[in-house]
């Protein structure tokens, strides 16, 4: 994992004056990017011997690096356990992926509804890393 310091927050106020969660400067995107499925094989928690030997999705590599020397903040996220953080961050330097940090403990399943108080842009991977476009879809909202 290679950190740096180049990402600054901006102080942000509510409504009243309060502040709230800072955001980022304009332009920097902040990606969370699932592993298993997304950068490399699906590989289930119950055969963490995989991890070691499987081979990353090129495309992503490419394109996730580009992000990172571009500015943007990588943050791969997992269903991995803690158990395999020593494997993971291995795997992530053996192939070169540049990154600023790892969240384990993703809930499994594979069926989310993210709820936040912060824009979230949800995109679903489906076999082909590639630059991002911008498409109009329906989606659902809070009345």
């Amino acid at each position: 994992m290679k950190e740096d310091n180049k990402h600054q927050l901006e102080e942000t106020l509510n409504e009243k004056g309060e502040k709230i969660s800072p955001i980022l400067s304009d332009g920097v995107k902040n990606f969370l990017i699932d592993i298993d499925g997304t950068i490399c094989d699906d590989i289930p928690n119950e055969e963490p011997e995989r991890m070691k030997t499987c081979m990353p999705y090129l495309d992503a590599k490419k394109i996730l690096n580009k992000w990172y020397e571009e500015g943007h903040i990588i943050t791969f996220f997992t269903s991995r356990t803690e158990e395999h953080r020593e494997v993971t961050e291995y795997w992530l330097q053996k192939n070169e992926f540049n990154y600023h940090g790892i969240l384990f403990g993703k809930p499994r399943g594979g069926n989310y509804h993210w709820i936040d108080n912060h824009i979230v842009k949800a995109t679903r991977f489906k076999g082909k890393f590639t630059d991002l476009v911008v498409k109009n879809k329906e989606i659902e909202v809070f009345k």
